[in-house]
């Protein structure tokens, strides 16, 4: 059974940054594709940004591109998402997932509550 824990989010004026952190237990990932997703009181579930499978290429939601980076560490089971020059209209849920083998996100972490103030 695979677990994923996400950690990292809170409270932040626009403009400022978070990270989060997603470890992944109960299996290894290193070709996983890897993401992030986030979802807003009254919305649907986005995509934020996520490693393919095979575990190199990334993609990002365009409305994150240039401010989100998202990395892994295979050693630790981990991924992060650095989150720069935060928008109020970045608040959300943030939920990392996992797709091993590269059809459909099938693993879900609780989720992180990110918040981003005017």
């Amino acid at each position: 059974q695979v677990q994923l824990v996400e950690s990292g989010g809170g409270l932040v004026q626009a403009g400022g940054s978070l990270r989060l952190s997603c470890v992944a237990s109960g299996r290894t990932f290193s070709t996983w594709a890897m993401g992030w997703f986030r979802q807003a009181p009254g919305r649907e579930r986005e995509f934020v940004a996520g490693f393919h499978w095979g575990g190199a290429n990334t993609d990002y939601a365009d409305s994150v591109k240039g401010r989100f980076t998202i990395s892994r560490e295979n050693a630790k089971n981990s991924v992060y998402l650095q989150m720069n020059s935060l928008k109020v209209e970045d608040t959300a849920v943030y939920y990392c997932s996992a797709n091993p083998t590269g059809k459909e996100y099938v693993y879900w972490g609780q989720g992180t509550q990110v918040t981003v103030s005017s």
